[in-house]
């Protein structure tokens, strides 16, 4: 049986090293591709052009979203950690809780009139598009 030529053994080299360079390529490009995926199919909270500056939005009791500076989004749970009443409205700058009268910050949550003593949770968030999603 003859030896493979230089030749051979040069384009052979060539070859593998092409391969695995391409399918290194695609093995790096799937995980960009499947996080994009999963921020599109993350559910929209909400519009940001429904957001008012300086206030915000109760979505479904679940959370709130507030734009406390023109284009600075925020949200926060809805649940009151004084004793897990749903806040009900957000106005002059605070998130009220209806049944005790505790006030939290639109800009971080925290308390600005008890009998709460704790702030809001904070979750984060993906505005794109002008859509608000979970992050």
């Amino acid at each position: 049986m003859p030896f493979p030529t230089r030749r051979l053994m040069i384009f052979r080299s060539l070859l593998g090293g092409a391969t695995a360079l391409v399918a290194s390529a695609v093995t790096w490009a799937r995980p960009a591709e499947a996080s994009e995926a999963e921020t599109d199919a993350a559910p929209v909270l909400v519009k940001t052009k429904s957001i008012p500056v300086g206030g915000g939005k109760i979505i479904k009791g679940t959370w709130v979203v507030t734009q406390p500076v023109r284009g600075t989004f925020r949200a926060f749970s809805a649940k009151c950690t004084h004793q897990g009443c749903t806040v009900g409205t957000i106005s002059g700058g605070t998130i009220n809780c209806p049944c005790h009268g505790s006030r939290f910050s639109v800009t971080d949550g925290s308390v600005v009139r008890g009998p709460a003593s704790q702030a809001l949770p904070r979750r984060r968030i993906k505005v794109s598009k002008g859509v608000i999603r979970l992050g």
